[in-house]
Parts: C-alpha cells; structure tokens; sequence
C-alpha cells in the first residue's frame, strides 16, 4: 500500500478505476454527487466511506496533476515537490538538444 497517489491531468477511466482502488485501502471513496471537468481534465471530490464520514464534513477536492498523500487518518493533497513524479514530457526534455 502506497501512501501518495497522483492524480493525472486528463485522466482516464484507468486512472479513474487506480484512485478509487488507492481511495478504498485508505477507507475514502470518489463522492459521486460532485463532477467537475476542466480543460486540463476532471478534478475529484474524494469524501471517508460510508459511516466515518458525516454530513458537513469536509471532502477533499483533487485538481489535475495534483498528488494527494495518506496521513494515517485522512487523504490531503501534498506539497508541490514533497513527492517526486514523474512526469511523461520529462524524457523529451531530457533529450531535446540545446540551442
């Protein structure tokens, strides 16, 4: 069990499928009431599962290309730069000449 998960920009339903997996072993779950799509792809409403969490507690929103990381008791978002990612246009950075 991993303690970060990155939440892509322009996810998929793979992705989709990965967090809710990622949320379960942490006993939170995707809220289903909320969805919100932006240019750079869907941000999630993650809330506790079923009876731990309480109507007007406070959910977590995960925006594109943010990470979130498990506490031991609750999912917040990290740091930028807490958590390495790795990042698919790194590679052709890497490789791209210089001028």
């Amino acid at each position: 069990m991993t303690d970060t998960y990155h939440w892509p920009r322009g996810a998929s339903e793979r992705d989709m499928a990965a967090l809710e997996a990622w949320l379960d072993e942490h006993g939170w779950e995707v809220d289903p009431t909320v969805f919100m799509a932006g240019a750079r792809g869907p941000a999630v409403q993650v809330r506790r599962i079923g009876a731990a969490w309480q109507e007007g507690e406070p959910g977590l929103l995960i925006l594109p290309a943010e990470t979130v990381r498990w506490d031991g008791q609750k999912v917040t978002v990290a740091a930028r730069g807490a958590v390495p990612v790795p990042r698919p246009d790194q590679a052709v950075c890497a490789a791209a000449p210089e001028r």
